[in-house]
């Protein structure tokens, strides 16, 4: 057997010397650190740690300068320690690090790294926020090597906060017999993952249908069960909002510990309103799948719904959701179905007065009288844009699906309009004069060296409003040029918004571009029948629209 060289023993000796006599040397605590509930005055910051710790936090408003502190605080191993920084400053960039060390020490506190954040933006700031839906690292649809690249994409992007549309935690596919263990587990193991980016990044949750949290399984046998166990961890590692005098949102006090449960809120941050939805829970759920008008938003929900749009003179106006309805596929489709639109399913008989008696008017005709600008909605796996009586119903990627087309394979079809393949996020700028949506591709660095694709690549970009005054790339949406016929057999024909030459480039399903030109009429004869993206390019103006190759 081979010998150890004589150095190797010493060093070895060394270090376990140095781990006896100081411990904390080179056992610094693993810990992670999740912003969440920012306000005009005030932040959450959730820290957890691998061992018990003493911890507290310096903070200003000057990089490298830190004239206020917390007290300091005691973290117990393994338990979410939840602190607020409170009589900030509106409207301001804070910067901030973390001093801590183990609860036995007697050694100065360690430094960790400087972080920032921002409090609520003024009225005619400009800012941007991030969205993701539907992570699925649950099951075989989710990839953690690739969601860490989109968060890595997201944190680029340096946005004020960022959102999730659900089925972040699961796991509903084994409702009946999964643990209060197994869903504390769940939720812990984004902590990490989320820890990377959200200790500059407030994150803001919105439930989807696999984290089980519905009025349904509240009912099972409790306080033994999925919906109670995924509400009491969600609440452990996840500072989400609660009415106060900041934010809006369901005022219950649930039991078993639950209290509030931090499930559907509303603020506003510069010139929008934000209205987070949950369309599992508060009277909403009659069944584990309910359809149709058996499923419902809920008689509370829907009255504070209705007297936030009313009562908010926000110049953008967006509400989110984890889908129409709760189950189902595609955006328009439904939401002209049921509660949401008023109509039975086949889309002549309105219902709405009969099936909703006291209720004022369908949740799309809120959304409509109301100006709300965006419903981004998950569920369905893929990027889709589609446009209802001036409402974008926006469907948002995954971040983490390898293979890049789950969605559309299965879903596309449910969408009339701008639907794409593609993991990502969503990039939101607002300024005074515009929205711009950017769809912001995430890909694993194996499926880059053909040259075809690029991490961060903008795959669809569209505005509301003005934004030529702004600074902001003018990326107009698909609805201002026409293409005709659609679907077309042998010729497409191209009305350009402006009178100035373009890049064309017709693209598959696979991301793939099968024709590049610049002629107004596209011979299409010889392309395979199916559903393609044709991507306009000139100058600033970027846009892209659906269509259909068929004979």
């Amino acid at each position: 057997m081979k010998k150890k060289p004589f150095q190797f023993i010493l060093i070895t000796i060394s270090i376990a010397l140095i781990l006896v006599l100081y411990p904390e040397t080179l056992r610094a605590q693993t810990y992670n650190e999740i912003l969440g509930r920012p306000t005009n005055s005030s932040v959450t910051i959730s820290i957890l740690f691998d061992q018990p710790a003493q911890v507290y936090w310096e903070y200003g408003i000057t990089p490298g300068s830190f004239t206020k502190t917390t007290t300091t605080y005691s973290a117990s191993k393994g338990v979410a320690l939840e602190v607020d920084f409170t009589a900030l400053n509106a409207n301001q960039k804070y910067y901030y690090r973390t001093r801590y060390r183990p609860s036995s020490s007697v050694n100065p506190f360690l430094t960790g790294a400087e972080h920032t954040f921002q409090t609520q933006r003024a009225a005619g700031s400009t800012f941007s926020f991030t969205i993701e839906a539907d992570e699925h690292l649950y099951d075989i649809k989710g990839v953690t090597n690739l969601y860490k690249i989109c968060l890595t994409n997201q944190a680029a992007d340096k946005p004020d906060f960022m959102l999730s549309l659900g089925d972040i935690f699961g796991d509903d596919h084994y409702a009946n017999t999964i643990t209060r263990a197994q869903m504390d587990s769940l939720h812990k193991e984004y902590r990490p993952l989320l820890g990377n980016i959200c200790h500059s990044i407030p994150f803001y949750i919105c439930l989807g249908n696999h984290e089980g949290e519905f009025d349904y399984y509240l009912a099972q046998n409790p306080p033994n069960n999925i919906a109670v166990y995924a509400t009491l961890s969600r609440k452990f590692y996840y500072p989400n909002p609660y009415p106060n005098d900041f934010y809006s949102g369901n005022p219950d006090v649930e039991p078993y510990g639950m209290g509030n449960p931090e499930n559907y809120y509303s603020y506003t941050w510069g010139d929008a309103l934000f209205v987070v939805l949950d369309v599992y829970r508060d009277q909403c759920d009659t069944s584990a799948k309910p359809t149709n008008w058996n499923w419902s938003l809920g008689l509370p929900q829907y009255t504070w719904l209705k007297n936030t749009l009313e009562g908010s003179s926000a110049k953008y106006k967006f509400v989110f959701a984890h889908h129409v309805r709760g189950q189902g596929r595609g955006g328009i489709t439904n939401a002209k179905l049921f509660e949401w639109g008023g109509y039975e399913q086949n889309g002549t008989t309105y219902s709405f007065p009969a099936k909703r008696p006291g209720w004022e008017k369908p949740i799309h005709k809120l959304f409509v009288d109301n100006g709300v600008n965006i419903f981004f909605q998950g569920h369905d796996h893929l990027f889709a844009h589609e446009v209802l009586d001036g409402v974008v119903y926006q469907e948002v990627p995954m971040p983490s699906d390898s293979t890049y087309e789950l969605g559309m394979l299965a879903n596309a079809k449910a969408y009339v309009s701008d639907t794409i393949g593609g993991s990502g996020h969503l990039k939101v700028t607002v300024s005074p004069s515009c929205v711009k949506v950017d769809f912001i591709r995430a890909y694993l660095p194996a499926d880059t060296l053909s040259g075809v694709h690029h991490n961060r690549e903008v795959a669809f970009s569209y505005t509301i409003g003005n934004c030529s005054t702004t600074g902001i790339n003018d990326s107009r949406a698909s609805t201002d040029f026409r293409v005709y016929p659609n679907p077309a057999a042998n010729t497409l024909n191209i009305l350009f918004p402006k009178n100035e030459e373009y890049k064309i480039s017709l693209i598959n399903t696979l991301g793939q571009v099968v024709l590049q030109t610049q002629s107004r009429e596209i011979d299409v004869k010889n392309i395979p029948n199916g559903i393609y993206i044709l991507h306009l390019k000139s100058g600033m103006y970027e846009a892209n629209k659906k269509v259909i190759i068929n004979r």
